[in-house]
């Protein structure tokens, strides 16, 4: 059974950076799209990026390309580094992952079917 934990979000001012962590156990990786959902407050969620191991390639959504970077540690770790964060950042971020899933179809249509999620972390941008 696959888990996954996320954490190091918080609070930070317009502008900022946060670098928010997803540690997975109870599989490898290489099966799987790793993906980070955010959910603002009042809106539908979203999937903003996603990785594949097994497809070598990373998908950003419009909206945090070139703020974002997703990116794999040691010990079963997916990273999400944020940078230039603005008010419209602010949502629960979700870490996700689907097994052999497109990375871009993944966070663009079966995000909201992940069977393994865990249970968020906010991030908060004030102006």
């Amino acid at each position: 059974q696959l888990q996954l934990v996320e954490s190091g979000g918080g609070l930070v001012e317009v502008g900022g950076s946060l670098t928010l962590s997803c540690t997975i156990s109870g599989a490898t990786l290489e099966s799987y799209t790793i993906g980070w959902i955010r959910q603002a407050p009042g809106k539908e969620r979203e999937g903003i990026s996603c990785t594949s191991q097994r497809y070598s390639s990373t998908y950003y959504k419009d909206s945090v390309r070139g703020r974002f970077t997703m990116s794999r540690g040691a010990a079963n770790t997916v990273y999400l580094s944020m940078s230039n964060l603005k008010p419209e950042d602010t949502a629960v971020y979700y870490c996700a992952a689907i097994k052999l899933a497109p990375v871009r179809t993944m966070c663009e249509e079966l995000y909201p079917h992940a069977r393994y999620r865990g249970q968020g972390t906010q991030v908060t941008v004030s102006s």
